[in-house]
């Protein structure tokens, strides 16, 4: 779990990236599927969590239901 931390917020302060080239699959128990989404649409990363924005209410996706991140449609780390 240690090495998807590192890439997300690598993706976030590395000045060589550009958030807007990533997105993000992970697993909705709530769908019961893979969901995906942008990650500009996370408002911050904590320890073992992303945090989002959805509906004016903050949703919390645990690290370790990440399945998925890709760079302009093409997957650099699965699970």
């Amino acid at each position: 779990m240690q090495y998807i931390l590192d890439l997300l917020n690598k993706i976030k302060w590395d000045k060589n990236e550009k958030p807007e080239d990533y997105s993000i699959a992970y697993f909705d128990r709530i769908s019961n599927k893979k969901e995906n989404l942008k990650y500009s649409e996370i408002k911050t990363i904590k320890r073992g969590f992303i945090v989002l924005d959805k509906k004016d209410k903050e949703s919390y996706i645990p690290l370790h239901r990440i399945r998925e991140v890709r760079k302009k449609g093409v997957v650099i780390w699965k699970r």
